[in-house]
């Protein structure tokens, strides 16, 4: 059976379909991602501040926060490989190898601490395509990655809000950073960005 993400049954997914086996056994996949939204977004106020470093075992544990209530495999690496429309994400043998050499690269430059605000959105927009990319969960990984860069910025002194993206522009800004075009992403956090904190 095709799926969103390939082919063949979803080992992930009820069988002869396309919905995720979900702790509320919801066989609708609207109001899947409907019940997905709200109770990530319930779950997003559970999680405290988080100072670096940062690794795939914090990125992990957000995602756990996020998706526990509706999934058993919350904070598990996938175990499948996942496409999205033309889109193929990091293989699944090497989401670990992968995401460590993100996490490697945002230590080596000390998550971004000394960078100007141009330095540190240019490279923070570089950090979240290419760990996007790896995209180490099953479902959830904008969500939980997106979490984790408030906790970056936070880190950095500085306030986030997503209030202002559009849905539209984020997905492109996602798929542009596929072919490692940052220009959407840089725009994007250059608006979500905002005053250093008091």
């Amino acid at each position: 059976m095709l799926d969103k993400y390939g082919t063949g049954q979803d080992p992930y997914c009820y069988p002869d379909s396309k919905v995720l086996v979900n702790k509320l056994n919801i066989l609708d996949e609207p109001i899947l991602e409907e019940a997905e939204r709200e109770l990530s977004e319930l779950a997003s106020q559970k999680i405290e501040f988080t100072p670096p470093p940062y690794s795939l075992e914090t990125l992990k544990q957000i995602h756990h926060t996020l998706f526990i209530d509706l999934y058993d495999w919350a904070g598990q690496v996938r175990t499948v490989d996942v496409t999205k429309s033309s889109t193929r994400f990091c293989n699944v043998n090497r989401i670990e190898p992968e995401a460590n050499k993100c996490f490697k690269w945002l230590s080596s430059r000390d998550c971004l601490e000394s960078h100007s605000r141009e330095e540190f959105i240019n490279a923070l927009s570089e950090f979240y395509g290419d760990l996007n990319m790896v995209h180490p969960f099953r479902e959830g990984n904008g969500r939980a990655i997106r979490v984790l860069i408030e906790n970056i910025v936070i880190n950095r002194g500085w306030e986030i809000s997503w209030a202002s993206v559009n849905k539209e522009e984020w997905v492109q800004a996602n798929i542009n950073s596929v072919f490692c075009d940052y220009d959407l992403l840089i725009s994007i956090f250059s608006k979500c960005i905002g005053k250093e904190i008091s």
